[in-house]
């Protein structure tokens, strides 16, 4: 049967450019259409989740409002995306001020700032951010004293130019945000052993390096050597070790994971980034496998709608390729585009995954 003939068996809801965005759930049509079903009395947003309905069932209105004054009601999914919406915002908000305060606020001052109960803004930010308001703040300030160890007298300037009130209470977490002792970070990772090897799989070449704490880079190419270089600008002056036999073992792990996506890959990982870069890689590691997200989602996963580019820069700012599932992230269209390890390599992974 010739194009001509399906279209002329199709409903007129079939024939309107807006169906599609429907069947694909496009969350960028949000704000230019809601869609009612005569059959359960209910709208909907494109992007809603809620189960498709059939076609003839369905009638288009511009705004939420338009659709009201006909007869129909939110579905419970539209209420449920709205309260989503707000706790969106509300934690984007607190975030904002908590980077911005001169010491960290208090859980009670930032849920008075929300409107909510304590107890309720805590569970909310924890949901945007993957992280308390506390941690939060913590991973800032490591942040900033990240960004001033390059420059500074010392790294008591350092930490109270940061924020932190006392060096005891940066000391206590500061390998687990630096990674290493303050003095090591500055120095360039001075005096931490890095091992790690290159192996091959059907992507390239891959490179593997773990630190105590875990594993803290895996690099995809062409070049075994310039994946060493990569390795050695993460790490100007750390001890790079070569991996003994044993190595070789997590190396053909990460390899079996990248040929089969299915088997997962539970290691621990040593990562090391902003407060932002951190929010958006957890969010990542929440994309199942064989599914995408664009980059507007997880800003909005995130509670920061806007930062698009920030979150495509944060993704491009990945070490640790498959593990933290950067290729998992498509643009809005579904295309693929921005991927650190080239493109083709993304839509290997991708491919893999949706054949489970």
């Amino acid at each position: 049967m010739n194009k001509s003939a399906d279209t002329t068996t199709q409903t007129p809801t079939e024939r309107d450019p807006r169906w599609a965005a429907v069947l694909a759930r496009d969350p960028s049509a949000n704000d230019r259409f809601v869609y009612a079903v005569r059959t359960t009395g209910v709208y909907c947003r494109p992007g809603s989740p809620s189960r498709l309905p059939r076609p003839e069932n369905v009638e288009f209105f511009d705004t939420p409002a338009a659709a009201e004054a006909a007869g129909y009601r939110p579905s419970r999914r539209a209420d449920a995306d709205q309260a989503t919406a707000q706790h969106a915002a509300l934690v984007a908000d607190a975030c904002r001020h908590i980077e911005t305060a001169e010491t960290a606020p208090s859980l009670d001052a930032l849920a008075r700032r929300a409107g909510l109960s304590p107890h309720h803004f805590h569970r909310v930010f924890k949901a945007g951010t993957g992280l308390t308001p506390k941690a939060y703040a913590v991973a800032h300030r490591a942040r900033r004293v990240r960004t001033r160890l390059d420059g500074a007298a010392s790294i008591t300037d350092a930490i109270y130019d940061a924020g932190f009130e006392a060096n005891s209470r940066f000391y206590e977490t500061a390998g687990q945000r630096l990674g290493m002792r303050p003095k090591e970070f500055r120095d360039g990772g001075a005096n931490t052993d890095i091992r790690f090897a290159v192996g091959e799989c059907s992507l390239g070449s891959i490179l593997v390096a773990r630190s105590d704490r875990g594993v803290c880079a895996i690099l995809l190419g062409d070049d075994p050597d310039a994946l060493a270089r990569q390795l050695q600008d993460q790490f100007p002056n750390a001890n790079l070790i070569g991996g003994d036999a044993g190595f070789e073992a997590l190396v053909a792990k990460v390899v079996g994971f990248v040929e089969a996506p299915a088997i997962g890959l539970d290691l621990p990982l040593d990562v090391r980034g902003t407060a932002f870069q951190e929010r958006v890689w957890l969010a990542l590691r929440q994309i199942p496998a064989g599914a995408t997200a664009s980059y507007a989602d997880i800003a909005r996963r995130i509670g920061q709608p806007r930062a698009v580019r920030a979150v495509a820069q944060a993704c491009g700012a990945n070490h640790l390729a498959v593990a933290i599932p950067c290729h998992r992230v498509v643009r809005s269209d579904g295309n693929l585009s921005g991927y650190r390890w080239g493109v083709e390599r993304k839509r290997a992974l991708l491919q893999r995954e949706a054949q489970g």
